[in-house]
Parts: structure tokens; C-alpha cells; sequence
């Protein structure tokens, strides 16, 4: 039996897989057990898949993923502040051949970002929102965020969030779900294999709605912050599927191309 040399086993066509075309070399910075490199994988991946590269524009917004453009080579615009929808709306606008995503926390998008996400969407902006959710400020050091849970521990709600002090925890998914200009909407998690296929169909579905020109399309993905709830990444995964995916339930809130136009018109009456 004649010897087999290694390289004669590793080619490209006995690769299972490989490192999507879009991710650059750059070691990421994110803490272990954080989900925003599988995030940050399955936009790769979607790019990849469908071959626009060349065609792909992202925002990047300032929090924890405020670095994405070293790690996905396509062009980047940086937006200030919780102003990513009104970035990606002048770039559409401008270029509407290309594809438009915001790639934003629940800190920029749900706190200060509040009024562009809901203007934009609300005007239905033919752009695709990624949008992530651990409840927590991430890169500012742990404080509560809008989404923050009640009873929650922060850096600044260490006693736990309180209803009546900080109100309730924002569902903003729920209220985007509502409006008129927006044409999917879904809630999904990257903590498992299946949730992981599940995240990357949700993520190219909100990138081919804008072929077909229907209107806004926005992804929430339920995330884990390891170091801001101060536990292992095993634990944060367990915390999130028995306090997170009970308050942000996971699965499609609303789809307009499944729905007939009757059932459409309780977004506009």
C-alpha cells in the first residue's frame, strides 16, 4: 500500500469547511463565549453565499462590535452613536444596487439609537437590521441597558432591576414588528448548532428582501455577554435559554410575503 502523503488528503475538494471568504485574518477582540464572532461568521457566510462581496455595505455602530469592520473585508461605514438606520438609509439611497446592513447592540439600537431605527423602519428603508441582544452595556463596563431584565444585576442595577425605579425592560423587536415599512421580523440566538442554521437562513432572508424591495428587514439575535454577567460561557448560555428566550421568545414575529392582505392591514389601520 503505497504511503499517503498529508497534502494529498487536504484538498479543496475533501474540505468539509473552511473559513468564510469574507473574514479577514484579524483575531477578533471578543471576550470567550461571546456571540458576536458566530454573528459576525454567519454575515460572512450569507456574503459569501450569495457572491456580493463587491456589493456589501455595513454600518458598524459604537459598542462592543464598534471594531467589525477589521474582521469582515467589505466596505464599512462608522456611524456616531445609535445613528447606523440613518447611515445605511443615506447609503441605499445613494447606491440601491448595493447591500445595506446595520450591524448594532441593544445599547445603540433600543437606547440612544431609539428614534432612527423606528423613523427608518417606519419609512420602511430597503436596508437589513442585525441587531443584538444581551440585555447589558458590553464595551462601557456592564451597565443596564434597555433591554436589561427585571430583577437583573448591572453595574448600575446592582440590586437587580427595578420596575419602579428603571422601568420595564424595552421589547423593541416587538414595537418594530408593528410598523407598517417593515417586512420581516424575527428573533433567533446563535447558543446551539440548530439555532446557529436557524440565525444564518433569518440573516440571508433579510439580505434577499432587498432584492424584492419590499421594505425593512430586521434579525434580533438573543446574545450572551459572558464577562458583563459575570459568569462562564457554558453558564451564560444557560442563563439565557431560562431567563432570556422567556421574556425575548424566539421565532419569526412577522413575515408580510406569508401574510395575506387583510391580516397586513392591522400594521396600517
Amino acid at each position: 500500500m503505497a504511503d499517503i502523503d498529508i497534502k494529498d488528503i487536504i484538498k479543496e475538494e475533501n474540505l468539509i469547511y473552511t473559513k468564510p471568504k469574507v473574514i479577514t485574518d484579524t483575531v477578533m477582540h471578543y471576550c470567550p463565549g461571546c456571540s458576536h464572532g458566530v454573528a459576525h461568521k454567519l454575515v460572512a457566510e450569507v456574503i459569501d453565499d450569495m457572491d456580493i462581496q463587491d456589493k456589501t455595505i455595513g454600518i458598524s455602530p459604537v459598542g462592543c462590535s464598534v471594531l467589525a469592520y477589521n474582521y469582515l473585508d467589505i466596505d464599512w461605514q462608522q456611524a456616531a452613536h445609535g445613528r447606523a438606520p440613518a447611515l445605511a438609509t443615506a447609503a441605499k439611497r445613494l447606491m440601491p444596487n448595493h447591500y445595506v446592513f446595520t450591524y448594532q447592540g441593544d445599547g445603540d439600537l433600543a437606547s440612544i439609537g431609539a428614534a432612527e431605527i423606528l423613523h427608518a423602519c417606519n419609512r420602511g428603508e430597503n436596508i437589513t437590521v442585525i441587531f443584538i441582544n444581551n440585555a447589558i452595556y458590553g464595551m462601557t463596563g456592564g451597565q443596564m441597558a434597555p433591554t436589561t431584565l427585571v430583577g437583573m444585576k448591572t453595574a448600575t442595577s446592582p440590586y437587580g432591576r427595578s420596575t419602579e425605579l428603571n422601568g420595564y425592560p424595552l421589547k423593541i423587536t416587538e414595537l418594530i414588528a408593528q410598523l407598517p415599512g417593515v417586512a420581516y421580523v424575527t428573533r433567533q440566538s446563535v447558543h446551539t448548532p440548530a439555532a446557529v442554521r436557524k440565525t444564518k437562513k433569518a440573516i440571508r432572508k433579510g439580505f434577499e428582501n432587498q432584492d424584492k424591495k419590499i421594505g425593512t428587514s430586521f434579525i434580533e439575535i438573543v446574545s450572551t455577554c459572558s464577562s458583563g454577567w459575570k459568569l462562564s460561557p457554558v453558564k451564560s448560555n444557560e442563563w439565557m435559554e431560562e431567563h432570556m428566550f422567556k421574556f425575548y421568545p424566539l421565532g419569526d414575529l412577522k413575515d408580510s410575503e406569508k401574510e395575506s392582505e387583510e391580516s397586513y392591514k392591522k400594521y396600517i389601520e
